[in-house]
């Protein structure tokens, strides 16, 4: 039997299993998938699938009521996901925490652009979504040091009069610290343009 990184906790297993005796199918499961895997639009999707919806190359995750059919395309964005059900006044609400939906899990031998990106979806863009901005990796090159990373700040980062501190303070210095190898970091991004600059 598959094992998977992926977390369905008890209330979101009775809730889901709630609304499968609703819909009078005999066999039916849940399908679980991400639309847009790998890019910074990735959603992570629940669905209902009948028997004659299941894929041959399904992956099948057992739960004690249902089974959950896993997208092989999406298997390594579901990496560590988490469907959980809150109950409040309201009734409660279903929520599905995939960390790895927009960039797949990543290790040490992973290309260096999957190790930037990863960083950058995970742990910086977050930050930066507060003063509407966000920072891509353009490319990577090598000099005589080693690897440069090349980013462009957009959203509210543009033209933002603190974007050097971002980068200097933390950008690169949180990858340069966890990424091997990568011993500069440079920005396209021409900051001239201040129209949507969260500092002016």
């Amino acid at each position: 039997m598959d094992t998977f990184s992926i977390t369905v906790t008890e209330g979101a297993e009775d809730y889901l299993a709630e609304l499968l005796a609703k819909q009078d199918a005999e066999g039916i499961g849940v399908r679980m998938f991400v639309t847009q895997p790998g890019t910074p639009y990735a959603e992570t999707c629940l669905a209902y699938c009948r028997p004659e919806e299941i894929q041959e190359a399904d992956a099948v995750m057992e739960l004690s009521k249902f089974k959950v059919y896993l997208e092989p395309n999406s298997l390594p964005y579901l990496e560590e996901a988490v469907v959980d059900y809150a109950a409040d006044r309201m009734g409660g609400q279903l929520t599905i925490k995939a960390p790895n939906s927009k960039v797949p899990k990543v290790s040490a031998d992973s290309p260096i652009e999957e190790q930037i990106n990863y960083i950058l979806y995970n742990d910086i863009n977050p930050g930066l979504a507060s003063h509407g901005g966000e920072v891509s990796l353009v490319e990577v090159y090598s000099d005589e040091q080693g690897e440069v990373a090349v980013l462009r700040f957009g959203g509210g980062c543009q033209g933002c009069s603190a974007v050097d501190i971002t980068l200097k303070d933390g950008v690169e210095k949180t990858l340069i610290e966890r990424i091997p190898g990568l011993h500069a970091v440079k920005d396209v991004t021409d900051h001239s343009v201040t129209d949507n600059a969260y500092y002016q």
